[in-house]
């Protein structure tokens, strides 16, 4: 055998034996054991989850809503709908994303097949209410593909600064975590001093008008409507949530006794169809001009979803319902916001339209 011939032969051999042992390797690397750790969730349970958090899964929209403020890229499956046109002010492809549906509120229910065709390495579920105790069923499908869940409170704003710092040593991003709390409870800290001392009988008198008629509402204690507590307003809808989605149905009549100074209008139809009923034009709201059509791009100001973005729907209306008490640059506010919570910087016609139609 030549020389070359026999280098030839030799170097086929080591080929074949590398692809051998690459093939004997590979699927026992690929078994191999994530480096894991225990966390305490924040419904008190011990949960495994990986060293590394790289591909969690929001199970909620609010939870959908935190892992993007903490980095856009963790988001690799939608449950909440952004609102059309304020693709500018979110990473490039997130409307792009599969929609892979919740495991709890209203909507679409995740599938186990799609969960696992998505991969997640750890999945966050939603705990709020009165009760510390997840509900019941929502862990099945995370069980039957073997995804763990932690749970993390996101009931009022005031659980928005725990979960991000939690959330945020969960998935290694501690810091930034750490930086959004702070901004959110700054926020709380600057309306709730500015409304402090208002007496009961001089605070303005409000009503949350839901759904294009406007005749459905959240109570004063739901945390649907919290918003218009922390900013000093007194919720004419006084009762009691009777459901985790809200929206309750009342009749026209209890809106024109209560006849709220301010209305604060979710839906975007609603002013709309409001205009042309001589009912709601009686109404002292409509007199003096004090609706507010709450600003929606990319995610809403106060609800649906209940996110971080209360923190700057609580200013907005403080600064709306008591304008010579909470004295803010709300333009330069908004920016300042958006900047830290969403990476972007909103032009002129971004706050144009997200306040020139608002009181400011």
């Amino acid at each position: 055998m030549s020389f070359s011939l026999a280098c030839g032969f030799r170097r086929a051999c080591a080929q074949l034996i590398f692809r051998h042992v690459l093939a004997v390797l590979l699927p026992l690397l690929a078994a191999a054991p994530v480096q894991a750790r225990e966390v305490v969730d924040m419904a008190g349970r011990t949960v495994t989850v990986p060293e590394v958090v790289e591909r969690p899964f929001g199970a909620a929209p609010p939870l959908t809503a935190l892992l993007y403020a903490l980095d856009p890229s963790l988001v690799r499956a939608l449950n909440m709908a952004f609102t059309p046109g304020s693709e500018h002010m979110l990473r490039p492809g997130t409307l792009a994303l599969p929609v892979l549906g919740s495991a709890m509120g209203h909507g679409k229910q995740v599938n186990p097949e799609a969960l696992l065709a998505l991969q997640p390495d750890l999945a966050l579920g939603w705990l709020n209410g009165n009760s510390d105790l997840p509900p019941a069923g929502i862990e099945a499908p995370f069980r039957k593909v073997g995804v763990p869940l932690v749970y993390v409170r996101l009931d009022t704003l005031a659980d928005w600064p725990p979960a991000f710092e939690y959330v945020g040593r969960l998935v290694g991003r501690a810091a930034r975590g750490k930086a959004l709390a702070d901004y959110i409870r700054g926020a709380m800290a600057r309306v709730a001093k500015a409304t402090a001392g208002i007496p009961a009988a001089q605070k303005v008198r409000v009503y949350y008008a839901e759904t294009p008629d406007g005749l459905a509402s959240d109570c004063h204690t739901s945390f649907h409507a919290e918003t218009i507590a922390l900013a000093g307003g007194d919720n004419v809808y006084r009762c009691s949530q009777k459901t985790m989605v809200g929206q309750e149905r009342v009749d026209m009549e209890r809106v024109l006794l209560w006849n709220p100074q301010v209305i604060v209008a979710q839906d975007p139809l609603f002013l709309g169809n409001a205009a042309t009923d001589a009912r709601w034009q009686r109404i002292a709201a409509f007199k003096s001009g004090r609706v507010l059509d709450v600003p929606r791009k990319p995610m809403n100001w106060l609800d649906r979803p209940p996110s971080f973005m209360r923190a700057l729907g609580i200013q907005w209306l403080a600064n709306a319902f008591y304008p010579d008490r909470f004295k803010v640059d709300m333009r330069a506010e908004t920016r300042d916001f958006y900047r830290l919570f969403f990476g972007v910087e909103l032009s002129k016609t971004d706050l144009d339209e997200l306040l020139d139609r608002h009181p400011h």
